[in-house]
């Protein structure tokens, strides 16, 4: 016969339950050998395993007490012989991180999905909900039916179907406390392209989108793609530059994004294939620590079409990620990056968590996790920061917003 049980527990939540059913099991000397408990909307759930080798009162007598206690405090108590499900000795976890607007289904189609790979659920809680609703899935992926890559590409499909964006974060770094957070520029922290604004100036507009199409899909080299463009805008006048650079869109949400990040002590960084010029303006604006983009040549109050060496391309953006690390002494999973194009890969593969934001197809695959613009602001539930502390924060912007 068995002398591990489980007793399980469910009800209204209040004050003292715990306490009343461990002081029984503990009067009848059985030792509480795994427990967890949790309240949720209002209502209590509690699991316990016990060791009843050395109870010093019959099984029978211990479930009745149990049961008497329940009724008392206004819980469904129950005592059952344990009976081990899976166990695995060694774990590959990983933390699924779920953003959108709410609907019916979405957790049967992730969940789905899960069990068709052969992922094990292993906690899986609402962090909030209304406007924007946030799930987090702890998942055992020692048993997947796919490679790791494949699985990650699947869920993103799945999650889109379910209107959902999904961030995977694999067990060292979803541990491992976010201190950095470093952005792209162009169709990132803002919403156009800045070469093709000043194409758009300078006639050049048709020719230099073509250019950019393919940079940005990975078709061409990124350095040579730049040189070109830049020879496209010679002549432009410094005045043009000012105008666009005054009438730069900031993405919705990102300086929201950049304000609670910087209210949670984390520094930041742009990181731009874009021009100094304009990411410099942006910095300034927005509160940015530091900044690193290419630099047009200008003289005479003109561009010539060159642009200064060394370019940023983007191996140059994955050597600046891992520069940023020791200059602030962080390792590589402290540092979250996000971007949308090729030329951002390197920088996202280099950081301890790579989110991309309305990417390319490129970009999906190095990425961690694929982010939709509305939802930009629920990058901040990805981070390891204080529950409280977002809701706090959330709410405070909230009030200033209404007054």
């Amino acid at each position: 016969m068995t002398m591990n049980f489980v007793i399980t527990a469910t009800g209204k939540d209040k004050p003292g339950l715990i306490a009343e059913i461990t002081d029984a099991i503990a009067s009848a000397n059985v030792n509480i050998v795994d427990i967890e408990a949790f309240s949720i909307r209002g209502l209590f759930a509690i699991f316990m395993i016990v060791d009843c080798r050395t109870a010093a009162i019959p099984i029978e007598n211990l479930k009745d007490q149990l049961a008497s206690i329940g009724n008392k405090i206004g819980l469904e108590l129950t005592m059952e012989p344990y009976i081990a499900g899976r166990r695995k000795a060694e774990k590959k976890l990983a933390l699924l991180t779920t953003i959108g607007k709410d609907s019916p289904g979405i957790v049967a189609k992730i969940s789905q999905f899960l069990s068709e790979k052969k992922a094990n659920i292993e906690r899986i809680r609402m962090v909030t909900s209304g406007e924007l609703n946030v799930m987090e899935i702890s998942t055992d992926l020692s048993d997947i039916s796919s490679n790791f890559e494949a699985f990650r590409s699947g869920l993103e499909d799945t999650c889109s179907e379910a209107g959902q964006d999904v961030v995977v974060q694999t067990e060292d770094v979803f541990q491992r406390p976010k201190r950095l957070m470093v952005f792209d520029v162009d169709s990132t922290l803002i919403e156009v392209e800045v070469i093709d604004e000043l194409a758009k100036a300078a006639g050049v507009s048709k020719k230099v989108k073509e250019i950019t199409r393919k940079a940005m899909n990975g078709e061409i080299d990124f350095k040579q793609a730049l040189r070109e463009r830049a020879r496209l805008l010679k002549g432009l006048k410094v005045e043009v530059l000012e105008v666009i650079a005054e009438n730069l869109e900031i993405t919705p949400g990102a300086e929201e994004l950049i304000n609670t990040l910087k209210a949670l002590g984390f520094k930041t960084a742009l990181v731009s294939g874009g021009f100094e010029y304009f990411v410099g303006k942006i910095k300034e604006k927005l509160g940015i620590d530091y900044a690193y983009a290419n630099k047009l040549v200008i003289r005479e109050g003109k561009l010539t079409g060159e642009v200064e060496e060394p370019i940023i391309d983007d191996k140059r953006k994955g050597e600046i990620i891992r520069q940023l690390a020791r200059k602030e002494n962080l390792l590589l999973e402290e540092i979250v990056a996000v971007g949308d194009g090729a030329n951002d890969r390197f920088m996202l593969q280099s950081s301890g968590l790579g989110i991309a934001l309305n990417p390319k197809d490129i970009l999906k695959k190095v990425a961690d996790g694929v982010i939709t613009k509305e939802n930009l602001t629920g990058i901040l539930y990805c981070l390891g920061a204080p529950e409280k502390r977002l809701k706090e924060i959330f709410s405070k912007r909230s009030e200033k917003e209404t007054t």
